[in-house]
């Protein structure tokens, strides 16, 4: 059988998608297609990825997209987004555990719901929990290596291996999930009773100043840039002149200057050059190197 079949047997054809527009599986709206797409639950990912290592098939997976440059070429082989399906978030006592595709802002809702403090600097970030213990997210001065205490992973030899917050090696906006080719498939975080009233009160005002500050009414994704040791990456962009800076139909925003804007058909290759040209100007005026928070894939 061919691997279109074969792979119709675990996730049934219906729910296979043929040369899939990634814009709109992207928070940029921005990327080509994607030969394959699924969406596939999380018990179905270690036979996918096992059925693709055979035919020699590549495999890309995303979360909510809402970390992502997709190039205009889009993306070769099998794209799986586990934000659609492999969702499921359960509480018991202190600890949550989630699937790797729950996003984090419904991860943090039902934390908030059972009265668990420890989760509220997520419920505004637009990503899932798999791409948040990937780059180890944060906000408010929490991250996700605060309330982490294990992950299931899929190894790249097929085994499933449940690995400790320290063996995940967190770090500023890392861990080595990428470098060790590992999966996320789900998670248990460990978080602290609280009060409810409290939890809503700091997600709320979380969420106001999100509004007040991120350009959140244009397609982006998200903070462009990581922040460089002693510095703001916005801040930088600002002083350097860079305001409203535009290349295409990317711009950097007027609102926040750490991110980078779709102000309208804006293409991967508009982004990029916008990223080069910041990284640029900063480093000629303060030299200091800015590096792109966002990941890169597909054919650019």
């Amino acid at each position: 059988m061919s691997f279109y079949d074969e792979l119709a047997q675990i996730v049934s054809a219906q729910n296979i998608a043929l040369n899939e527009p990634m814009k709109r599986h992207t928070t940029f709206r921005i990327g080509g297609n994607a030969d394959m797409f699924v969406c596939p639950k999380t018990s179905q990912i270690p036979d996918i990825i096992a059925l693709a290592g055979r035919h020699n098939v590549p495999v890309t997976i995303i979360g909510n997209g809402s970390n992502l440059l997709v190039g205009d070429k889009g993306i070769r082989g099998l794209v799986l987004a586990i934000s659609k399906s492999a969702d499921r978030i359960e509480v018991s006592g202190n600890c949550l555990m989630a699937d790797a595709g729950a996003l984090l802002s419904k991860t943090a809702a039902e934390a908030a719901k059972s009265s668990l403090t420890g989760l509220e600097f997520a419920a505004g970030i637009p990503g899932t929990l798999g791409g948040a213990i990937v780059m180890n997210a944060g906000a408010y001065g929490g991250e996700m290596k605060d309330v982490i205490t294990t992950a299931r992973v899929l190894a790249p030899d097929g085994e499933v291996l449940t690995l400790t917050a320290d063996a995940l090696e967190f770090s500023y906006r890392h861990s080595c999930i990428l470098e060790k080719g590992y999966i996320v498939l789900d998670a248990v975080l460990e978080l602290k009773k609280g009060e409810a009233d409290q939890i809503r009160e700091t997600m709320e005002d979380y969420r106001k100043r999100r509004i007040e500050k991120q350009p959140l009414e244009y397609p982006s994704a998200g903070s462009t840039f990581k922040r460089p040791e002693g510095y703001f990456a916005g801040k930088l962009i600002q002083d350097a002149g860079l305001r409203g800076y535009t290349v295409g139909g990317a711009q950097v925003s007027g609102k926040h200057c750490g991110f980078v804007i779709n102000k309208g058909n804006a293409t991967a290759q508009d982004v990029l050059a916008l990223i080069e040209d910041v990284k640029q100007k900063v480093y000629e005026k303060f030299q200091v190197e800015l590096e792109p928070e966002v990941k890169m894939m597909g054919e650019f």
